[in-house]
């Protein structure tokens, strides 16, 4: 410790230019890295320009390729074409048909020998009005019930969109910490092979002792392999985003660092508002429970008379013309073949054996239990509002501290290697700075995400804000 004491100024001096600056281990990038500890395997493919991804292109390129979420899509779709189908059925169906009934003659009439047809030769050709007035149908349950449906797909659809939104912003931005760690996991390196430098040449100049080279060569093993680990994550960030924003396995992309501009968090209030309003769990229930109500109400309807309506025009003669003479009375000449005819009937249910009465009983027992689930999603909506919230509230505290965190260990080593120059600290005491800056930058990046992902999963109650 006394030799230390003696070190001369000039080489105190040439310690403090040739130590890496906070600015340089904060700008240092991955492909700065002089020398390279593992090299990883990659998809193969045809070298191109890297396209750069921002968050909001990430999700979009994710929506493209995602099965749930494409899956929510198509469900949507049929639901939309279930509920058009349920109303056209309400409509009267219009068809034109046309008929030819040929008949074995008896020889000596030109009657047919069948009592149904008044000629040997009979053509029809008709235009069909026919309705059905089912309860379902002058009540429009089943109508309301796909409209129920349609909504009930479209917020699960949502749900959908905006969990993949929580997930695409977890990878986007766990690549963009594991980039960081790694450009300074390389700076870190080259911090601890510097100072091992600097007791390589204090131990020559007999200034210090052997167990100090020892004890930074032991670091800059420990910072090479750090930096191999941080290569290692930012691999795997890279490749589980590939998976989601790419059809076919793409590496070949850089992502944009925004961790440092996050959104504010609003006020509560504001945020209980946006919840009540759009809140897609609790549209579900409400959606649910609306589709109960429907299926209450065709079980009633089904009580009651059902009636039906055929409204038939054209021809049903023996030649196929507008005008033709009656075979059994051709002393009248040509009359007209158009015409129509009308059946109206109606069905009245009568007995059953109970079938209706219980099904009914069915329904209404489901519509209790939509109303209980309603209530049980209201309560969960709220308590899950408030842990959201909290989670970012502690999230934004955390980058806060941590950056500050980081700021002061940052200071701490420099100082605790002016220090050791000096030849007033050990170098266990610039080992341990170096561990404790790794350790709060990387909390602080892992802070900053947090506080991401955290604004993503409140907005999956409350919409974008």
């Amino acid at each position: 410790m006394t030799l230390l004491r003696k070190i001369p100024l000039c080489f105190f001096v040439a310690a403090l230019v040739l130590a890496p600056s906070r600015t340089e281990a904060q700008q240092a990038m991955p492909s700065e890295v002089s020398q390279p500890g593992v090299q990883f395997e990659r998809p193969g493919g045809e070298a191109q320009a890297p396209v750069t991804v921002t968050l909001s292109d990430a999700i979009a390129r994710a929506r493209t390729v995602d099965a749930e979420y494409l899956s929510s899509v198509s469900d949507t779709r049929t639901a939309h074409d279930d509920t058009l189908q349920a109303r056209n059925s309400m409509l009267p169906s219009v068809d034109a048909t046309s008929q030819y009934l040929g008949t074995e003659g008896n020889g000596k009439t030109p009657i047919g020998r069948f009592v149904t047809n008044d000629g040997v030769h009979v053509y029809r050709a008709w235009g069909v009005l026919h309705e059905d007035l089912s309860p379902t149908t002058y009540l429009t349950t089943n109508y309301h019930h796909a409209q129920a449906a349609e909504a009930l797909a479209k917020a699960k659809g949502e749900i959908a969109q905006r969990g993949l939104t929580v997930t695409v912003t977890k990878n986007y931005y766990g690549l963009v910490a594991a980039q960081r760690d790694y450009a300074f996991a390389q700076a870190a390196l080259d911090q601890a092979r510097h100072f091992l430098k600097i007791t390589q040449d204090a131990e020559a100049s007999g200034l210090a002792a052997h167990a100090d080279v020892l004890k930074a060569q032991i670091a800059a093993e420990q910072q090479q392999q750090a930096f191999d680990e941080a290569g290692l994550a930012m691999e795997n960030a890279r490749i589980d985003l590939a998976v989601l924003l790419f059809p076919a396995l793409n590496e070949n992309f850089t992502v944009v660092d925004d961790l440092d501009t996050a959104a504010p968090l609003p006020e509560f209030r504001d945020m209980e508002e946006m919840a009540a309003k759009g809140d897609p769990e609790l549209r579900v229930a409400m959606d649910t429970l609306n589709e109960a109500k429907s299926d209450v109400t065709a079980a009633k309807g089904a009580f009651l008379p059902s009636f039906s309506l055929e409204a038939d025009y054209g021809i049903e003669a023996n030649a196929f013309a507008l005008h033709s003479v009656n075979v059994e009375f051709p002393e009248d000449g040509p009359l007209p073949n158009l015409g129509y005819f009308v059946t109206a009937g109606v069905t009245i249910p009568v007995w059953d054996w109970g079938t209706l009465r219980s099904k009914l009983r069915q329904s209404e027992a489901n519509l209790d239990q939509a109303r209980v689930g309603a209530d049980q999603t209201q309560r969960e909506a709220l308590a899950n509002l408030y842990s959201a919230y909290n989670e970012a509230k502690v999230a934004r505290a955390d980058v806060s501290t941590s950056q500050q965190a980081a700021a002061d260990a940052s200071e701490s080593l420099r100082l605790t290697q002016l220090r050791y120059q000096a030849g007033e600290s050990t170098a266990q005491e610039v080992v341990d700075a170096q561990n404790t800056l790794t350790q709060v930058r990387t909390a602080f990046d892992d802070a900053q995400v947090r506080y991401r992902v955290a604004l993503a999963r409140l907005q999956t109650f409350t919409g974008p804000f």
